[in-house]
């Protein structure tokens, strides 16, 4: 299994940082959406 994860990790480490952005983007969206009816 940990074998498995590594290789994974090693054939996408090229795309891993823009999908690790890709991923706070969307949290960050999520926040601000949940968050804007409150102050409004």
């Amino acid at each position: 299994m940990a074998r498995e994860l590594k290789l994974v990790i090693d054939r996408s480490r090229d795309t891993l940082l823009s999908d690790a952005l890709g991923v706070a983007s969307l949290v960050a969206l999520l926040f601000v959406g949940l968050c804007l009816p409150g102050l409004v």
